[in-house]
């Protein structure tokens, strides 16, 4: 059975486009239906794989946005300037077209359900994506586990999920702050970065079951861990995800 599951997400299969949404100027969101697709964990990834009709293939990660709740998946994808995938998958791509995946793929940037301890989520720009898998499994789950999202964007209008993310911060167990780095609302005072006095005021402190996750940016990414370590976090216990031209998945 182990063979097979992996044989599984070792192997491409075709999606089809059922809904686009767009998030923000530069980004949407793709749902594809795939009825032979395994199953995912809040924070896995897949391949995507375009071919043009000279046979040229190009293949990039995404960060799944969705929980897994049946046969949809949900993909976001911010356009990379003079990239080979994105620029299609925003641009391009329709509902009814067919689009190769696999995966899953990652087995430590993952939360799941039974995590009894509260969860700090920090992402930068479209590093929130698979931070809201995991806000998203944690509504479906019905999890009381506390969780905290702080979310570091240019401006309002860079802000993906603005709605959804603004639905789950209702409940009681998911706070959420927008940290802007360019532009701020009216009425909010504080335009700048992710810092030592920002994670002291709205992260959630130290503790021996508090498990945190980290996206972005590589050097967002690496700023970020390195305070929560300053701050007394154990890095054992600090995941981080990668993006970019160095990084992982998008």
């Amino acid at each position: 059975m182990e063979r097979t599951a992996v044989r599984r997400r070792l192997t491409w299969q075709a999606g089809t486009v059922t809904e686009i949404r767009e998030e923000t100027a530069t980004a949407r969101t793709i749902v594809l239906d795939l009825p032979d697709w395994p199953g995912h964990l809040a924070g896995q990834h897949l391949d995507v794989r375009l071919t043009a009709p000279d046979g040229y293939r190009a293949s990039r990660s995404y960060s799944i946005a969705s929980a897994w709740t049946g046969s949809t998946i949900e993909l976001t994808v911010e356009q990379v300037p003079d990239g080979e995938v994105s620029p299609y998958l925003v641009d391009v791509l329709k509902v009814g077209d067919p689009l190769e995946v696999r995966g899953p793929v990652g087995g430590w940037f993952v939360w799941r359900p039974d995590s009894a301890g509260p969860i700090q989520l920090i992402g930068g720009g479209s590093g929130v994506v698979p931070l809201m898998a995991m806000l998203r499994e944690h509504a479906h789950a019905s999890s009381t586990a506390p969780a905290r999202l702080l979310y570091s964007v240019r401006r309002p209008t860079s802000v993906i999920y603005a709605a959804d993310l603004k639905k789950l911060a209702m409940s009681d167990d998911v706070d959420l702050t927008f940290v802007y780095t360019r532009e701020a609302p009216p009425g909010e005072p504080r335009v700048g970065r992710v810092d030592a006095e920002l994670l002291a005021a709205k992260a959630f402190a130290p503790t021996d079951d508090l498990t945190t996750y980290v996206c972005g940016p590589t050097p967002f990414v690496e700023a970020v861990a390195d305070l929560l370590v300053a701050a007394g976090h154990d890095p054992a216990r600090v995941r981080t995800e990668r993006f970019g031209p160095t990084g992982g998945p998008r």
